[in-house]
């Protein structure tokens, strides 16, 4: 993630996106076949009525522009034409701008029409209604108003009138229509637009299209004891030439690699964010490389309502807008089909803006004091670690937020949100109240006002809040109370809330990397407590989720957050090992450190604790020993994610390998890095994806598996290497423990047990004795492929696996059963 925020570079050189074909250019209406476009008008207190096509609306004609209403902010189509409504407070004038895309390009405003005060201005919205508005027009907002640069009583002001400034209700938006592609270079500082990388974006018009067919599909409500989430990049996904899809990298392309996923026993798919970014945000070259930056994986906002336009296959072929939501539609639609759900990763805590060194793209410039959180002299405050900080605890901006959460779920079916760095929004609001600087004197001119600082939340600023209004008021909505919600509880500025988010009666997951970092840690056989908190881990995390006692390390649980602490299920623990934004499992079996060289900063950036282990060699190795036993530590891996209480988040590329060679912080790159190896999960089908696929399952079938409370003596018994007798010690490398199922025989079996162990010496395990019953394996991680997974397929015969049984009767006959150094078992309770 960037620090701040410094001016695109050009691109010279580079090749310019694709003009929309003839078919496809838009005709703003009111605009002469062949006519000059209106220049860009400044606005001043004394405004000419608007122009379009050199001739003055007439107040009398049915085709004026009218009053319109404030309500639904955004464009909205109603019975005479569209409304428009946007959020201005501090505005002194504000008025419409249109574009046709060519206009756009070339940073020009096809047309302009002001808005009066008196007419279209109710409270803090402008408003209008606008009759026969061509569904191809684009449009911005145009305001005027004070800058805290030039007028020392408008502090937190930002308005800027040379810009045109995205609606942050819009559900569409151009610019760039192709990936990576640069605008034409223009005369930047005399245009519209900042760089070729960075230039002017508009708003879609919605349209009287027929709605769009979904097909009878509806959004699943899948329990949360079901899912296995897939945490996957949209282009990513597709990208690579070894997808051999008809259109790589978009949403289409996607859905043509869902049969792939529907295989792999994947019911949910993660989207990492997919609503409108500029992925040439901080494009530059990376030093010591032929390579570029880009913003990759997106977690920088600039249309909140609207799909990533440059991941749909329409934007690349200059269809209108509607085409490109049409698209995102598609993917959700099919997606459902085939019994998996859509989850949004959403950046609710930081626009695009950066700081006061950023651009003015849209809320800057339609209300900087209410969209952002401020300090005193109208800093920013910098809770994210990117420049700026959402005000989103803001009666306007929380509202903001819940309407564009509830326009994904009714519009788009989507359904359920991660949010990134979701503390920020428990955080207090900042505030700004007008008082009068002075009182006038007699025959003196009025009162001049002033702003004061105020504490919107009757706490300072950025205070955590233990009742925030935000989280509340998602947690109450009827549309999105029946969605999945998973916080990742924790911010940049230090604020950490695992475990004591507010749930509001458990309604939220929480990403949990303490267990990642536990799982990381006992699997490699660290030295320390961690065979106890592997067992912890293993069963929902109930220090976490369970106890209502907090650590006493533990800042926010022992003081906002202590009404949060405890009394949860183990489906608040979002289990992963691994994410984006680290290494992958492959590279934490390969590496002792980063090797981040590609990013071009020294290898500095990057999380350094890592908890990995090479195996005995760094880096790619062809040696035999060590190549089998990284084998054996990721199946290790991937067991103790998918038998563990919880709901499991899987990283696209983990189910068959996927090496980014030991970078563990690749935001910046869009190469093979990110890329998902079609020809690499093929080749691993027989073997280390195969015993990948059959895991999912494994969990998808035993309700051992899937508790939606946590467990106690009866259901689930500690053992070492004799039944009952645990080990919590130190130097302790083995956990292993039996669990019952709640609901008698499923699939001739009821009940299981586990074992992992991180030690380098053979372990001879005494089995517990359950009466008339017998353990047979189901999994064995030191066993060869296809064998390590005794399950019937096009690799393994059903005979093959009689035999294999029969080789293991000598052992669990008596009660036994060998552990391998570093491996994990897991055997299933079947009648003798």
């Amino acid at each position: 993630m960037r620090q701040g925020w410094s001016r695109p570079g050009s691109s010279a050189g580079l090749a310019n996106p694709k003009p929309a074909s003839k078919t496809n250019r838009l005709d703003l209406k009111g605009k002469a076949a062949g006519g000059s476009p209106a220049p860009i008008r400044r606005l001043s207190k004394s405004r000419p009525a608007p122009e379009q096509n050199g001739k003055q609306y007439s107040p009398d004609s049915p085709t004026s522009p009218a009053q319109g209403s404030p309500y639904p902010l955004g464009p909205s189509i109603v019975k005479d034409g569209v409304n428009m409504a946007v959020f201005a407070a501090n505005a002194e004038q504000l008025s419409v701008c249109f574009f046709t895309e060519e206009d756009l390009q070339q940073g020009r405003v096809t047309n302009e029409v002001a808005l009066d005060p008196a007419t279209n201005r109710t409270g803090d919205i402008w408003h209008v209604m606008l009759p026969q508005l061509d569904s191809s027009s684009l449009y911005g907002f145009r305001t005027s108003g004070p800058h805290q640069s030039s007028n020392e009583t408008a502090v937190g002001h930002r308005y800027d009138e040379a810009q045109v400034m995205v609606d942050p209700y819009a559900t569409g938006l151009i610019s760039r229509r192709v990936w990576g592609e640069h605008s034409p270079e223009l005369d930047w500082g005399k245009v519209l637009g900042l760089a070729t990388t960075w230039p002017q974006a508009a708003g879609i018009v919605p349209s009287q299209a027929p709605p769009f067919d979904w097909q009878g599909t509806r959004p699943l409500h899948l329990p949360r004891e079901d899912l296995i989430i897939y945490e996957m990049h949209v282009r990513g996904f597709t990208q690579s030439p070894t997808s051999a899809t008809s259109y790589p990298g978009t949403f289409a392309g996607m859905v043509e690699k869902l049969d792939y996923l529907q295989t792999l026993g994947i019911n949910c798919v993660e989207l990492l964010p997919s609503q409108e970014f500029n992925e040439l945000e901080y494009y530059s070259a990376i030093p010591g490389t032929n390579s570029y930056r880009y913003n990759y994986w997106g977690y920088s906002t600039g249309g909140f309502f609207a799909p990533m336009a440059r991941y749909a296959q329409a934007a690349a072929e200059g269809q209108p807008g509607q085409q490109i939501i049409d698209e995102f539609k598609m993917l959700v639609r099919e997606c459902h089909k085939r019994g998996m759900e859509v989850i949004m990763d959403v950046v609710f805590n930081h626009t695009s803006e950066g700081n006061e060194k950023g651009p003015v793209l849209s809320m800057r410039g339609l209300d900087n004091r209410i969209y952002y959180m401020l300090a005193p002299e109208g800093e920013y405050y910098n809770y994210t670690g990117c420049g700026n900080t959402l005000n989103c605890n803001h009666p306007v901006v929380r509202r903001f937020i819940v309407d564009c959460l509830r326009y994904w779920v009714e519009t788009m079916h989507i359904d359920g949100f991660r949010f990134d760095l979701a503390s920020i929004m428990t955080r207090a609001h900042s505030e700004w109240d007008t008082m009068p600087m002075n009182q006038p004197g007699p025959g003196e001119p009025g009162e001049t006002q002033s702003a004061i600082m105020a504490e919107g939340a009757g706490v300072p600023t950025g205070t955590p809040l233990s009742d925030p209004a935000l989280i509340e008021m998602i947690s109450e909505d009827p549309i999105l109370r029946g969605t999945h919600l998973i916080a990742e509880a924790w911010d940049a500025a230090g604020l950490y809330q695992a475990g004591a988010f507010p749930h509001y009666d458990g309604q939220w997951s929480e990403w949990n990397g303490n267990f990642r970092d536990t799982v990381r840690a006992f699997i490699k056989g660290s030295d320390g407590t961690w065979a106890s908190q592997f067992a912890a881990a293993m069963t929902g995390s109930p220090g976490l989720y369970s106890s209502s006692e907090p650590r006493e390390e533990d800042w926010w649980a022992n003081n906002g957050g202590r009404r949060w602490k405890g009394n949860r299920s183990p489906l608040a623990s979002i289990n992963f090992i691994t994410a984006h934004d680290g290494f992958t499992l492959a590279d934490l079996v390969s590496f002792n450190g980063k090797h981040n060289e590609a990013n071009g900063e020294q290898n500095r950036d990057g999380e350094s604790h890592n908890l990995t282990w090479n195996c005995g060699e760094e880096g790619p190795s062809r040696k035999p020993t060590i190549l089998r036993l990284r084998a054996r530590q990721m199946k290790n891996l991937a067991t103790a994610l998918l038998v563990a209480h919880g709901i499991p988040m899987i990283l696209m590329g983990d189910e068959y390998g996927h090496s980014k060679g030991g970078n563990n912080n690749t935001y910046c790159h869009d190469s093979a890095l990110n890329w998902l190896d079609w020809r690499q999960a093929e080749a691993a089908g027989n073997g280390y994806a195969r015993y990948f696929r059959h895991l999912v399952r494994l969990r998808l079938s035993r309700p051992e598996l899937k508790r939606t409370t946590f467990g106690n003596s009866h259901h689930i018994c500690w053992h070492g290497e004799e039944p009952g007798e645990p080990d919590w010690t130190e130097t302790s490398r083995l956990v292993a423990w039996s669990v019952s199922t709640p609901v008698g025989e499923v699939n001739g079996a009821a009940g299981l047990y586990i074992a992992f162990s991180a030690s380098h010496q053979p372990i001879s395990l005494q089995l517990p004795v359950w009466p008339g019953r017998v353990w047979q394996p189901v999994v064995d991680t030191g066993k060869p492929a296809p064998y390590d997974m005794l399950v019937a397929d096009s690799a393994l015969s059903q005979a093959s696996i009689n035999t294999a049984l029969a080789g293991t009767r000598m052992w669990t006959a008596d009660h036994l059963y060998p552990l391998l150094p570093w491996s994990a078992i897991v055997l299933k309770s079947i009648r003798e």
